[in-house]
């Protein structure tokens, strides 16, 4: 399937293509990084309720490696740095932001907000590692640092205006 002008097999044809697009979501017309951002949300609410900040947080850290094995591969083959149809990195980085969230809707909706904002403007030194950081660990890094920008921003709305 032609994205970007770059050829990706089919989501369900190997494990790292459907790991970096999150079987397939990636691969969504539109804006690929806020579809990815938006399957991360019911899944940090199941973590959440079920295993607290800790199994979301070590969710993350799993995401983060299952997603730098997976970006490291599509783009390896695609010759392309940071393919719009890897979104693995939104999942993660979406993680990250949602740390300090309660199971609020409003808190979700801000986590979501706050981090495609800083996907998408990447303060320093996100930046840097979009720029200079290569491969898959490149793609999953600057996500990260978006999503701790986002988390401080939830931590500071939920603990002064709460």
């Amino acid at each position: 399937m032609p994205v970007g002008g770059r050829a990706y097999s089919p989501a369900w044809r190997d494990a790292p293509t459907f790991v970096a697009t999150v079987g397939g979501i990636g691969l969504l017309p539109g804006a690929p990084g806020s579809w990815g951002s938006l399957a991360a949300l019911p899944a940090a609410w199941l973590l959440l309720e079920h295993f607290g900040p800790w199994g979301l947080g070590v969710a993350a850290i799993v995401v983060f490696a299952l997603g730098w094995w997976a970006s490291a591969s599509v783009t390896q083959r695609t010759g392309d740095d940071d393919p719009g149809p890897i979104v693995i990195d939104e999942v993660a980085g979406q993680f990250v932001a949602l740390l300090p969230a309660a199971l609020d809707f409003w808190q979700f909706a801000l986590g979501f907000v706050l981090f495609r904002i800083a996907d998408i403007v990447k303060p320093w030194p996100a930046s840097w590692a979009d720029r200079r950081l290569k491969g898959g660990f490149g793609v999953m890094a600057d996500d990260a640092v978006a999503g701790v920008y986002a988390l401080a921003g939830v931590w500071l709305a939920r603990e002064f205006l709460a």
